[in-house]
């Protein structure tokens, strides 16, 4: 795939499936997500991937218990469960901003290596959706993402494959169809 064709045609998908990066094109997405502006090399990100059985069981649950925390009610937590079941694998991208710059410019950037996560995961054959809302804001995640004073979450970037891999664009050759 060019890299103008990527660019024009990765959008998110909401139903991910097995199988996620494994862990050589894991390394090669988190290199391209290194890789963006970054004013004064300060690299203001982290990465956390949640990708096991348990780490995955432990993420649901602590999607549940921010959910029940916040006395959200019964449309939240049935959200919960479907953002929990969406993908075989989690990035939760992390601004970890550092002394030297505006901390906004280092959002930025933190912002950009989301997005070359998702770039990244697309080039070699997988799908994403990036996710924020009320999850980037809990106190439980920010917790058991060891998050800082001045870090925020930025999002979550489930990955896998698409159930129903559409390639956007693409005619049907299919003469079934």
């Amino acid at each position: 795939m060019d890299i103008l064709t990527l660019l024009t045609t990765r959008r998110s998908s909401k139903k991910l499936t097995a199988p996620a990066p494994d862990e050589l094109q894991m390394d090669s997405i988190l290199q391209a997500a290194t890789q963006v502006p970054d004013h004064g090399n300060l690299t203001p990100w982290r990465f956390v991937v949640v990708e096991s059985e348990e780490g995955m069981n432990r993420y649901r649950q602590l999607l549940r218990d921010t959910v029940t925390q916040n006395q959200m009610g019964e449309e939240a937590m049935a959200k919960a469960e479907r953002l929990g079941n969406m993908a075989p694998m989690v990035v939760a991208v992390i601004a970890s901003p550092k002394s030297g710059k505006p901390e906004w410019e280092q959002e930025l950037s933190a912002g950009c290596s989301a997005y070359a996560i998702q770039l990244a995961a697309k080039a070699q054959g997988f799908d994403s959706v990036w996710l924020t809302g009320m999850w980037v804001h809990s106190p439980l995640l920010k917790q058991a993402f060891a998050c800082g004073e001045k870090e925020k979450i930025l999002g979550f970037i489930m990955v896998g494959t698409a159930e129903n891999a559409c390639h956007h664009g693409a005619k049907n050759t299919d003469s079934t169809a």
